[in-house]
């Protein structure tokens, strides 16, 4: 990485992109604040120009990893276009996606340690990605008689830690190193036994 500072007037993105360079290298609990300013070439008390610490630097990188997860489960629903189901199945593949193509941002995000309550503005961000699934969840809950009808927040949870798990257990590496089957068709099928469980999908669908 280039040496750069403030007479660019980067430093901030500079020490980001050399903390999700460090977090893919090292983990997220594997580097020290003076490393990452090194690797962003300036001095090991520049960072506290804007962060008070690694842990606040942390939050800064998981903080822009949620915008952009929202924004991407948020286009992929699509306001329930072409249906709830065929959009519901889309955001799973985003979500999908979003780990494969941002694995530093999804690490800092989900596996660093970092609480998103003990934090505010990391709290709204976060709270909006959850927002997006769980109105996807109530669309798709919505022809459910209402004693039949689960809050759609804890099928948003379910869903969630559904992906989640299969992002740990399966979507990291080569294909097939882990599992015969694609993340994805892994993610679907799941998905499809448990809105069949809940009486969303029939029985043959």
């Amino acid at each position: 990485m280039p040496k750069r500072g403030y007479h660019h007037g980067n430093l901030r993105e500079a020490l980001i992109e050399a903390t999700l360079r460090l977090i893919g290298e090292k983990g997220p609990e594997g580097f020290t604040l003076n490393e990452a300013a090194r690797l962003a070439g300036v001095s090991p008390a520049a960072p506290y120009r804007h962060f008070a610490g690694r842990e606040a630097l942390l939050e800064e990188v998981a903080r822009e990893g949620f915008i952009v997860f929202a924004d991407t489960l948020e286009a992929a629903w699509d306001e329930g276009r072409p249906s709830p189901l065929e959009a519901f199945l889309r955001m799973g593949r985003a979500y999908l996606a979003f780990a494969e193509h941002k694995p530093a941002h999804y690490v800092a995000m989900f596996e660093s340690g970092l609480l998103p309550q003990a934090s505010g503005e990391l709290a709204i961000v976060s709270q909006r990605a959850l927002d997006v699934l769980t109105r996807a969840a109530e669309a798709l809950l919505a022809p459910l008689p209402a004693d039949r009808r689960p809050p759609g927040m804890m099928v948003s949870q379910h869903i969630w830690a559904m992906s989640h798990g299969i992002v740990e257990l399966f979507a990291r590496g080569k294909p097939g190193t882990r599992s015969p089957f694609e993340a994805q068709d892994l993610l679907e099928t799941a998905i499809g036994i448990y809105l069949r469980g809940l009486g969303v999908l029939p029985p043959d669908r």
